[in-house]
């Protein structure tokens, strides 16, 4: 995080990160005292903005086209740093012929079928011998000048990209895209370095994963890459999200992000050959090395060569398994039990009225938590009671609740979002019977192998053969370090046999060592806790390299080899970090070089033998298939190489690019619960005329269980509101401090009215957009100490085909005053909405207002604007009650 203090420029898009991540914000104040200049983009104008040198208001959701504009803005202008390009970039690399882009195919890429709404991406290949692409060396043009390279590809993809587009597109004026486009042109090069930082403003979209590759793509034109105050932050939430992403509480990687195998990949070298090939370039050709690694950590003695490490214990994908798919296969009695660690979905997740509901379904559940949270007393408090929807009679969940130890409460590493690992040790131990998570599912562990132990059926064997003996205190509690020296790794065999290893450059592919998660080895070396470290910042330099330790090998910038030129030297002696020691025949620096330490500069690198030994002397991106920075992307991505600016499902605004309006390869869940406006590609999008966006604020915390539980906390912000601008207000007639009701597709919430213009309305195509903020910190249940309407009971299960993360940030809404009915009046009035926007058949075409909002309510006055693109809306269609599944759409 300290290297926010070393950027000329930070843009912060996506995030609020005064409020959200207040800490790691002080390094951005530090930056500004030494001159860097500030930039907030963001729909509200937050405490973020009042720190910045200028607030740039966008609507939610066009991102890729504001950050297009500006990739376009220095190609034309011949701004992009052409050096660094050249040197570390694709950009030189030619495409396959076959490549189409949406400039030619209405939006869409090459390789789209629309019966399945997936890519085939073989067209995106890169052109050249098979074989020598394979080894990271397909044709290219130095000159930058062949139609087909990725530079002339760019400047073509993004030749629309204009001002004036971005005006029409975001509601950006050009004085302000001209700021940003010149300051970010004017703080990167040589002697200066622009860092940009994002968080769930960006990842919470249909189309998140392309927003934040339109920075990467742009920070690698503009050398940003690799480099001191450069770079892209991914601002994480909790203290060790990061470090559940690494060693992952995710279904599809495993630790270290290794993918999981899916149905197909019964062959241990198919499927170690998908991650990386031993021809190609980069430290990914080892990959097999890391899987036999993590399954001897997993499986000791019952991983050897013979049974190819045990591979065949490991579960393989069918498709995608993550909370959403989980959900709707619970509404199906698909799933028996849940264990919920540290979530609280009835709150927390998108559709809140469809997470109960599925909640409903299980026969057990266990929720561990600090609190009685909402996933906890739903079945007796939650919304769906109070409607009489339902009763606690009739839901047959065998509820659980344990209670767990809190953060000081045991002892662990934790991983932040600048990949630097922390220990914390126990301060007090837990009250009563509440237990930390290692020891719940240690002892739960030893639990199930008890069970098992006389079984002698085979799927019963990877969990009987798990390498499940951690030392344990006079309470049971294992031993976190134990687990943390497995997680490094050790020597098994040889002279070192009980070392721990020392870097992941150790590990062997042949049973020899063990590690649980290769970027990790080296935390524990020596049998020295690495992550303890705390030498103070005046006992050693910025670089902090004694304070913790970050993956991988306490490197702290990622691929600095580009912070040197490609002859070895600094760009600057003002940015300078690594560079090449000729006398000493070695990489150098402030920093771990994150390249081959001897590698020379001017080494052409060996194709024939694959690995660190293919990269050239300039190959600073080590972990590509070709040693370079993409800013085309030929695979990885599973709705284009490069991004491209689709509107959202909901959003009422015509697609200005392409007649394509919304991602083809978007995920749709079929439910009469989850119907999804029919925005501007339907009929009946004017129904929900608005667009709200959900944020976090800084006095609560997520879902509320750490925050509105707790007085001290709760009574700074004891109700949910709604931000609304002064325009909106005047022409709704909503009264400050009075009561509003938002009604979505899906469901209906109150909230308390606070007028102000931090909320500006913007002129886009010709209208006025106005967008609404809902903070999504409450949740109706009687245990909590400041309860609420939840902002997510409001949004669909529209999802990034990426990732598969719901579209949080940018859904449509209709908001009336007054307070929202009580009993059964709450889903008739979210119906009638329904009935009026076409979603589902005309019953009772009078809409029922909410209390201070008779008769139809301001709706009915709204005007319907032009549709325009060939795309159906998400409707149940007339006479169809229940479509539960899921497609691509």
């Amino acid at each position: 995080m300290q290297d926010f203090a070393n950027a000329d420029l930070i843009v912060i898009e996506g995030s609020n990160m005064a409020e959200a991540h207040p800490v790691a914000f002080q390094y951005v104040i530090e930056a500004r005292k030494r001159g860097a200049r500030v930039i907030h983009v963001d729909p509200r104008f937050t405490r973020t903005s009042a720190n910045a040198d200028r607030h740039i208001p966008i609507r939610t959701g066009t991102d890729i086209v504001l950050l297009g504009g500006v990739i376009r803005y220095v190609l034309e202008n011949e701004l992009y740093f052409d050096e660094y390009v050249r040197a570390f970039t694709n950009a030189s690399t030619l495409i396959s012929e076959e490549y189409g882009d949406p400039e030619d195919l209405d939006g869409l890429f090459s390789g789209y079928d629309p019966e399945t709404g997936t890519y085939d991406n073989s067209t995106w290949a890169y052109a050249g011998d098979p074989d020598m692409v394979a080894r990271g060396l397909p044709d290219r043009d130095e000159t930058l000048q062949h139609p087909r390279t990725v530079f002339q590809i760019l400047k073509r993809h993004y030749s629309r990209y204009t001002p004036e587009m971005v005006q029409e597109t975001c509601g950006i004026s050009p004085e302000d895209f001209e700021y940003l486009a010149r300051s970010i042109a004017e703080n990167s090069g040589r002697e200066k370095t622009t860092m940009f930082a994002y968080a769930l403003g960006w990842t919470q979209h249909q189309g998140g994963a392309q927003m934040i590759r339109t920075s990467g793509i742009l920070q690698l034109l503009m050398g940003n890459m690799g480099r001191p105050g450069g770079g892209i932050m991914a601002l994480r939430g909790h203290a060790t999200i990061q470090g559940s992403t690494d060693i992952p509480t995710l279904y599809h990687i495993l630790p270290g992000y290794l993918p999981m195998p899916k149905v197909g990949q019964d062959d241990f070298g198919d499927f170690t050959r998908a991650v990386g090939t031993k021809e190609q370039k980069g430290f990914w050709a080892n990959a097999d090395i890391y899987t036999i690694n993590l399954l001897k950590a997993w499986w000791g003695k019952h991983a050897t060569a013979e049974n190819d490490w045990g591979y065949h214990n490991l579960p393989k994908l069918t498709g995608a398994h993550g909370t959403y798919q989980t959900l709707m296969r619970m509404l199906e009695g698909g799933v028996d039990g849940y264990f919920l660690f540290g979530q609280n979905p009835a709150v927390g997740s998108a559709n809140g009225r469809m997470q109960r509901l599925g909640l409903t379904h299980l026969k057990w559940m266990v929720v561990r938590d600090f609190y009685m949270i909402e996933s906890a007393t739903f079945w007796k408090d939650g919304p769906e009671i109070e409607s009489g929807e339902l009763s606690p009679e009739q839901i047959g969940t065998e509820m659980f609740f344990l209670p767990a130890a809190n953060h000081t409460e045991k002892a662990g590493s934790f991983t932040q979002t600048q990949r630097l690992v922390q220990w914390r040790d126990k301060a007090v131990d837990a009250p009563g019977d509440a237990k930390s998570d290692l020891e719940f599912m240690y002892d739960l562990g030893r639990r199930v192998r008890e069970k098992l132990k006389d079984s002698t059926d085979p799927r019963d064997r990877p969990i009987l053969d798990l390498t499940w003996d951690y030392p344990v205190d006079e309470h049971g509690e294992p031993d976190a370090e134990a687990v943390f020296a497995e997680i490094n790794g050790r020597h098994l065999t040889g002279e070192k046999a009980g070392q721990p290893l020392a870097a992941f450059g150790e590990m062997k592919a042949d049973g020899s060592t063990m590690g649980g998660c290769w970027i990790y080895a080296g935390v524990n070396a020596g049998g020295v806790n690495m992550a303890r470290r705390r030498t103070p910042g005046k006992d050693q330099d910025e670089t902090a390299l004694e304070w913790g330790w970050a993956w991988p090998a306490n490197r702290r910038i990622l691929y600095n080899r580009a912070s040197a030129d490609a002859d070895g030297k600094p760009w600057s002696e003002r940015k300078k970090w690594v560079w090449w020691d000729e006398e000493a025949g070695k990489w150098t620096g402030k920093d771990v070089p994150d390249f081959p330490p001897t590698k020379r500069p001017d080494d052409p690198g060996d194709p024939t033998k694959g690995g660190a030994a293919a990269l050239a002397g300039n190959d600073a991106f080590i972990m590509q298939s070709d040693g370079r920075g993409w800013l085309f992307a030929p695979t990885g991505m599973v709705d284009g190489p490069m991004p491209t600016h689709y509107e959202s499902p909901e959003s009422n605004v015509p697609n200005p690019l392409y007649p394509q309006q919304s991602n083809p390869t978007r995920v749709t869940f079929r439910d009469e619960d989850n119907l999804s406006s029919p925005g501007a590609t339907g009929k009946g999008g004017e129904v929900y005329p608005y667009v709200f966006t959900t944020y976090r604020i800084t006095e609560h915390h997520t879902a509320g269980g750490m925050s509105r539980f707790l007085p001290y906390l709760a009574e700074l912000q004891p109700e949910m509101y709604c931000e609304v601008s002064p325009e909106l207000a005047e022409e709704l007639g909503l009264e400050p401090y009075g009561w509003a009701t938002i009604i979505s597709a899906r469901n209906a919430i109150e909230a308390k009215v606070l007028v102000t213009e931090r909320m500006t309305p913007l002129q886009v195509g010709g209208r006025t957009i106005h967008q609404i903020g809902l903070p999504f910190h409450w949740g109706r249940g009687d245990e909590a100490i400041v309860q609420g309407d939840g902002a997510n009971d409001l949004i669909g299960m529209n999802l990034d085909a990426n990732t598969q993360i719901q579209n949080s940030k940018n859904n449509s809404c209709t908001i009336i005053p007054g307070r929202r009915p009580r009993g059964a009046g709450r889903a008739e009035l979210v119906k009638a909405y329904r009935r009026r926007a076409g979603l589902i058949p005309e019953e009772h075409p009078q809409v029922d207002g909410a209390e201070g909002a008779p008769g139809a309510g301001p709706a009915a006055d709204l005007v319907a604007h032009e549709v325009r693109g060939p795309e159906e809306a998400t409707a149940v269609p007339t006479g169809e009650s229940s479509m539960k599944g899921m497609e691509n759409r």
